[in-house]
Formats: C-alpha cells, structure tokens, sequence
C-alpha cells in the first residue's frame, strides 16, 4: 500500500467486479482523486482477478471477494456481508452499485450498524421479466426505499427503474453525474497510432464500438449494420473494444458474415482517449442503458455518436454530435444515417467541449464534494 490506511476514513463499495465499464471508471475516477484522505474497499461478486484490482490495492483499498447472492442466496449474503463489516473495522459509508442486489447490502450494512447507506442506481433494464423476478425486484425496491439513507443515481429515469417512479420526491435522492476525465480526451494528441497498429490505410472509415458483450449493447445489430454499410463501402472498418460472455459469439456472427477484414475485436484497452480520437464515428445501439458514460468520452473527442433511444437524455450535451434513433427504424435507416453522420464536419472547439461539461455539472471536484459530504467524511 502507498498510503496508510490507519489514517483514513473508510468506505466500502459493492460492485459486480472491478472490471473495465461505466461504473467501475467512474468508482476509479473518484478514488484517484481522494485516495490520500479516504479509504475506498470493494466488495466484489467476481471471484477472479479483476482489471482494476491492482491499481485499488496500490491506492491503499482492499478487494474482497464473495459469492454473488444468486448463488449462495440472499441470507447467506447478507451475513458474509456483515461478517466482513465487522472483521475490517469501521466503515463510515456502505455505497452499492449491484441493482436490486442493493437491497441485501443495505439490510446487511443497517444490520451492522453502518450510519450511511447509498443505494446507486446505474442502468435501466427491460421489463420482461418472468413473474418470479418482478416479485424479487418489487421486495428489492422496497427494502432499498427502507434501508437505504441515501439514493443517487446517475440519470433520472435510471432512479425511478430501481427506487420506483416516486423516487424523485424523495430528499435523499440525488442524480449525481458520472465522472469522466474529458480534458485528457480533449487534450490527447494521438497521431493516428491505432490506425497504424491495425494497418489501416489513410481513406479507411474507422467506426468504434467500446462497451461489455452483453445482450443490453446490441453488438448483434452492429454486425447486422456493418454487414451492410460494407456492401455500400468496403474502406468502413470497426472496432470493437471490450470483453464479455457473449464475445465467442459475436465473433461467429462475424465470420458468418464474412466480415473478419471488416470488424476487429481489441478486447480490453486502457487507451480509451487515443481509440476515440483515431474513430470516425462512434455507434451505440444499446437496448437499455443507465446514461452511456463512454458517449461523454466521445463527445469529449468531438466524433459523431449515432445511439438508440434507450440513451438517457442526460448523455447529450449539445454539441450536435448526437443522431437518435429507435431499433424499430431498422439496419437500413441506422446505416443510411450512420452514412451521413460521417459526411458532417462541424467544427467543435476545446472551449466548447469544456464549456458543456462544466454546465452539465461533469466536474471532478464538485461531485466527489457532493459524494462526500454524503458520506459525512472530510474532504
């Protein structure tokens, strides 16, 4: 550890994983800017090593590692959950980020006599749920709107998916903005590196893709599209960054398609800013979505962002980088459209970009103040 945990307040975090998404940046986005003073420690429901878990160690935290609640059950997880309360000292916030599985830590952290307990809500799901799950998630609302002292989530519509549609009369709740650090995207001065790794020519179209392979990023419809903007224009290439359950079968769906010249999978990178600025267009399909933090990053790399309806309105920032459309419209209109967009060039200045971010309220230092006044630890 670099730094003394013996004199730092501390927090415990309940998460999926610690690896590379949304909400794991934005939980590394904040510990980077307050590891010296407060102590963040991660619950984790992923029993293998995860992408940030290093660097957390490094900062001072600790990762501890439990069986997720589907798999052991809910009162078995909420005492490992107390057990491990008490074992590792005093807490002065428990923060879940686990959806409905919120509840547990909430029961557990009252249980063990944790003052502050934050309920974090996400992503929004569909609702076709079988009957089974909606009576989970309806308890789970419910014992999160009891147990919980505070509720945040990262859009609107997002609050009122886990907390219930009253949510927002509600004092304890809070939308608190992601966190992205947008001016070193802004300030990134790549020199067309990726294309060079990838071996593309200097007239390729290079169309990016960055998010988890899971059935709520669509990646089947990006094949779907890609399949046919090839057949329009075979200099569009895309890349696909990230990792997933469903990437064996995403890459099937390409080697069917014939695309493998076309699409090219570059699994987990930590050089998101320098992956933007060589992309053309960025294409997000999502099914559902919390906000779609990694839209902010292609903003912030001033690239044409071509998404579905499910992104929460908080995502754009006004720029005119943004191209909505319903996946009722088709492979047809999102390629036609896709086609446009790359044909726009409108010129966003630095200025602009910061301008946005700072209204939008995207401003490190004003949301960990919030966050920790919240936690009621100085700052």
């Amino acid at each position: 550890m670099s730094v003394s945990s013996n004199l730092r307040k501390k927090v415990l975090h309940v998460v999926g994983g610690m690896n590379v998404g949304g909400t794991e940046t934005m939980l590394m986005n904040l510990y980077r800017e307050v590891h010296k003073d407060i102590q963040f420690d991660f619950i984790s429901y992923y029993n293998k090593k995860a992408y940030y878990d290093e660097e957390i160690e490094a900062l001072g935290g600790k990762v501890i590692r439990l069986n997720a609640p589907n798999k052991v059950g809910a009162i078995k997880a909420i005492k490992d959950l107390i057990r491990v309360i008490k074992e590792e000292g005093e807490y002065e916030a428990i923060h879940a980020h686990t959806l409905f599985n919120c509840g547990i830590a909430m029961i557990a952290a009252w249980m063990a006599g944790v003052k502050v307990r934050v309920s974090h809500a996400h992503t929004t799901l569909d609702k076709k749920d079988n009957f089974i799950k909606k009576v989970y998630t309806n308890s789970m609302i419910k014992v999160i709107r009891i147990f919980s002292t505070n509720f945040l989530a990262c859009s609107h519509n997002a609050g009122k998916y886990l907390f219930g549609e009253s949510i927002g009369k509600n004092k304890k709740y809070k939308r608190l903005p992601n966190y992205i650090n947008y001016k070193k995207i802004i300030n990134c001065n790549d020199n067309n590196n990726l294309r060079k790794e990838l071996g593309l020519k200097r007239d390729d179209i290079l169309i990016g893709h960055i998010g988890r392979f899971m059935d709520a990023k669509n990646h089947k419809f990006i094949i779907e599209i890609m399949s046919y903007l090839v057949k329009k224009n075979k200099k569009i290439k895309c890349v696909l960054v990230g990792h997933g359950h469903l990437k064996k079968e995403i890459e099937t769906q390409v080697k069917c398609y014939e695309l493998e010249e076309n699409i090219l999978f570059l699994g987990i990178r930590n050089d998101i800013p320098e992956i933007l600025n060589n992309l053309d267009l960025f294409l997000f399909p999502s099914i559902y979505e919390g906000l779609g933090l990694v839209l902010l990053e292609a903003q912030a790399a001033r690239i044409p962002c071509v998404v579905s309806e499910a992104i929460q309105p908080e995502a754009d920032l006004g720029l005119g980088l943004f191209k909505m459309l319903t996946l009722k419209d088709g492979v047809e209109k999102w390629s036609e459209t896709i086609l446009n967009s790359l044909n726009c060039n409108e010129k966003i200045t630095k200025e602009q970009i910061t301008k946005r971010f700072e209204i939008a309220g995207y401003n490190i230092k004003t949301i960990t103040k919030e966050l920790m006044n919240i936690y009621k630890v100085s700052y």
